[in-house]
């Protein structure tokens, strides 16, 4: 695990493809933006663990069927 603290326009680099922005802050959030190749798959927490809880939730309906 790696923690900076970084400024505003700063960048890092993850490997050679993938680009990470820092964009600023406010009290509630941080903006980035990323550049990756489309072959790279980019997803939120929040959705993973959505589509885990949902998954679960089916996976119940049905061993209740």
């Amino acid at each position: 695990m790696l923690r900076l603290s970084v400024t505003k326009n700063e960048y890092l680099m993850i490997g050679k493809d993938v680009r990470l922005t820092f964009l600023g802050s406010n009290d509630r959030s941080l903006k980035i933006m990323i550049d990756a190749p489309k072959e790279i798959n980019i997803a939120r927490g929040k959705a993973i663990e959505k589509r885990a809880m949902e998954q679960e939730m089916t996976a119940d309906r049905d061993w209740f069927d």
